[in-house]
């Protein structure tokens, strides 16, 4: 577990460093240079990624809840919602018209479906913690940013390209998940 949480705190403090250590950020890079910073940035989420993986792996599941019965068919309901969300955020639609950061709010999504479909305490700690980051991820965007300026509508088409991006990723998901988290991700 200790690996699991270790991992979860560095993801979310490097992660936050652009958005609330903006000082902080501008003197490493004028230090070590924009490069190396990045290079650095990346190895981190690396390393975090390496001990969830490694933390979720060692950590056997221990019951806190009892999920409900219909929470594994809200998870896929809102997995697809999360990949909608994560994958159109960079291309243009009309979804950034609603939704100011679709890919952190795809995040909490995804951390929260999870809590409906499992009640032990690696998840919760797990998706819970993602969730949270990415909550006050966005808030501290938010702040860090101002105002929120919307983007012009664009037509229909558009929302498109982020559905199919989001019907592909779900199919490709619902086909690893069971060799990734060793259960399917449909009830039954």
């Amino acid at each position: 577990m200790t690996f699991l949480i270790l991992g979860i705190l560095i993801w979310s403090g490097v992660h936050l460093i652009p958005a609330r250590g903006v000082r902080m950020r501008a003197a490493w890079i004028e230090r070590i240079g924009e490069g190396p910073y990045k290079g650095l940035f990346a190895l981190s989420l690396v390393g975090a990624i390496t001990l969830m993986v490694t933390g979720w792996k060692s950590t056997g599941p221990v019951a806190i809840y009892a999920p409900p019965e219909w929470g594994r068919w809200l998870a896929n309901v809102a997995m697809f919602v999360s990949l909608v969300l994560f994958m159109g955020s960079n291309v243009p639609s009309n979804m950034k018209r609603f939704v100011r950061h679709p890919q952190l709010t795809g995040v909490a999504v995804w951390g929260v479906a999870h809590l409906f479909a499992n009640g032990d305490l690696r998840s919760l700690v797990l998706f819970g913690g993602l969730a949270l980051w990415a909550v006050i991820e966005i808030a501290s965007l938010n702040q860090r940013d101002g105002a929120w300026e919307k983007p012009e509508p664009l037509p229909l088409a558009a929302e498109i390209k982020p559905l199919v991006a989001g019907v592909v990723a779900y199919a490709l998901l619902v086909f690893v998940h069971p060799y990734l988290a060793g259960v399917s991700p449909f009830p039954g």
